[in-house]
């Protein structure tokens, strides 16, 4: 893969609104306090992490698509601004901006009160509500934000996806049917969700939040970090078995050296992390696991695997990153960034240990 460049990222998490907040927690690699999650049918309470109230109310949501929008839009197009930056604002209702939205459970809060709404009398159910609970929604919100009507996709999935969305998101530029593009990966804490992942492990802890990347043809002249390349997805299937799969995609990419960074899905959980963790157990680099400090969030876990691994390339604490998801039922997938820049790595604090999480 040539001439593909990363020029901004963003991120929403437990840690905080902003990918500055991700690096830090995961830096010093403290699991984020949890809290409990009830339903309204009383059944006893589930331990998650979700994100905190932002600090200031953002300018976005005096927007009028916006203002009523489910969380998983609001950190969507939080990080998207955030990956955006300065050329958000110089954004003009031709331009040829791409974007690419990814979730895996999607807007499950406003289709919980959609349809809880419909049962109770459908009558006086809000018509108001149901576009809220299509999985585009968010795509479309940050659209009409941004004022692009550019090619628009959602994509459905485990969070594999996301590595998908970056490698249609680099043909897209390749082929010039978009100027920059927008990958965002997001999700949102509910019941429904957080209950279906703890019948698969008790002890998994789900979170919630939104990771982005702006993709270019053109480099910025700060850091110019390119997207080396993306594997072929290794589905899981009766032929293959999640271990199998995860050590296919780990053998199409270089096996890494001491500079190189590994940015990985594994939870602290030995039944949930094992494919992964063997796949990658003689990685000799640094070693970050976002999802052991902020629970399990699916597509953005994905999202937060890439915005920390091109965050460590434009702070000079590695010279390329490599991204390992093992998606939680459909496939494994790896990707690579490089910074191709020949003042180097730079010579502070490591990273992160180079021990197995």
């Amino acid at each position: 893969m040539t001439a593909v460049f990363v020029n901004g990222y963003g991120a929403v998490s437990p840690a905080g609104w902003g990918a500055a907040s991700l690096r830090l927690a995961v830096q010093r690699g403290e699991p984020l306090p949890t809290k409990e999650l009830r339903s309204s049918t009383g059944t006893l309470p589930l331990r998650v992490r979700s994100v905190p109230a932002c600090p200031e109310r953002p300018a976005f949501l005096s927007h009028p698509r916006l203002r009523r929008t489910s969380p998983i839009a609001q950190y969507a197009v939080a990080a998207a601004l955030e990956a955006l930056g300065s050329y958000g604002a110089r954004l003009t209702r031709g331009s040829r901006l791409g974007v690419i939205f990814c979730a895996t459970a999607g807007c499950v809060k406003y289709s919980q009160r959609f349809y809880d709404e419909t049962l109770k009398d459908p009558a006086t159910a809000s018509p108001l509500v149901f576009p809220e609970t299509v999985f585009n929604a968010p795509a479309s919100h940050l659209a009409a934000l941004l004022g692009t009507n550019a090619i628009n996709y959602t994509l459905v999935g485990d969070p594999g996806t996301f590595l998908q969305a970056l490698a249609l998101a680099a043909d897209w530029l390749l082929c010039n049917r978009v100027d920059g593009c927008l990958v965002i990966g997001a999700e949102e804490l509910d019941w429904l969700v957080s209950e279906a992942f703890c019948l698969f492990d008790p002890d998994g802890i789900v979170s919630e939040g939104a990771g982005a990347l702006y993709l270019s043809r053109e480099p910025d002249n700060s850091a110019v970090i390119q997207l080396q390349a993306i594997t072929d997805p290794e589905l899981f299937s009766r032929q293959q078995s999640r271990a199998q799969a995860a050590r296919r995609a780990r053998a199409q990419l270089p096996s890494g050296g001491s500079e190189d960074l590994l940015c990985d899905g594994c939870q602290g959980i030995a039944r949930l992390d094992r494919a992964e963790s063997n796949a990658w157990h003689d990685w000799t680099g640094a070693r970050l696991s976002p999802q052991s400090i902020c629970g399990e969030a699916f597509m953005a876990g994905a999202a937060w695997r890439c915005v920390l691994g091109v965050d460590a390339l434009a702070q000079r604490k590695a010279s390329n990153a490599t991204i390992s998801v093992v998606g939680c039922n459909q496939q494994a997938v790896a990707a690579r960034f490089v910074l191709n820049e020949t003042r180097g790595v730079s010579a502070d604090a490591p990273l992160a240990s180079s021990s197995s999480s």
